[in-house]
């Protein structure tokens, strides 16, 4: 398997005109490090921590939803039994740099991840419940319509305790985003808006906030509705 969805410069401020490029360009250009926005080993270690402090067990089943290069991979991975990391990202050059330059051979070996390329949040095709899911500046780059997309084809991969957290920028009034999903673009929510695209896809959304992410993304919780 080999893995994909939307990742990012973790987001160029909304008055940017130009953008840099996206896809296998931007990676080229940038190098997968940057493309995913830097801070490599902060924001790793930050969502690892973070997983932890929720519960995080090695016997958990992990999606790393828009996973990139793996900045949370090669901290999760070798902590979780074999073939419990699920990772699926859009730029099959991101994966690429993740599993020969950031993932060393040995945690390939052992640990088996499983990685799949795809923009369309096909979740089914690893054939796999879920008990912990993550996406970390994802929603930052996405529109309405791709978040729902997301957590409704999420909804059924999850186990009924299981629960999916989700980075967003977030504004107190709802702003005029961009219609297309960008890799560097800023998309920004209220907090009512997040709750209620979690509310209409059959999920209960749990408010967590602020969780010390240097550029200030906030995290919302979503567990499944009874």
């Amino acid at each position: 398997m080999t893995g994909a969805m939307v990742q990012h410069l973790d987001a160029v401020p909304p008055m940017t005109s130009s953008l840099p490029p996206s896809g296998a360009e931007g990676v080229a250009e940038l190098g997968h490090r940057r493309y995913v926005g830097g801070l490599w080993e902060e924001i790793g270690q930050l969502q690892f921590d973070f997983l932890l402090a929720q519960g995080l067990q090695p016997s958990h089943v992990l999606l790393d939803i828009a996973c990139g290069a793996l900045r949370l991979g090669v901290k999760v991975i070798p902590y979780l039994e074999p073939e419990h990391y699920l990772g699926m990202e859009k730029e099959a050059a991101l994966l690429q740099a993740g599993l020969e330059q950031e993932l060393t051979a040995a945690v390939r070996h052992q640990k088996r991840p499983q990685l799949l390329q795809g923009a369309d949040f096909s979740f089914e095709r690893f054939g796999r419940r879920v008990d912990r899911a993550m996406a970390q500046s994802l929603f930052t780059h996405l529109p309405p319509a791709a978040i729902e997309q997301c957590l409704q084809r999420l909804r059924p991969c999850l186990q009924p305790d299981g629960v999916f957290y989700a980075t967003y920028f977030e504004v107190q009034q709802e702003q005029r985003n961009p219609t297309e999903a960008h890799d560097h673009g800023f998309f920004a929510y209220t907090k009512q808006q997040m709750e209620g695209f979690g509310e209409a896809h059959g999920y209960r959304a749990e408010y967590i906030g602020a969780w010390n992410h240097p550029r200030d993304q906030v995290m919302v919780a979503y567990r499944p509705a009874p």
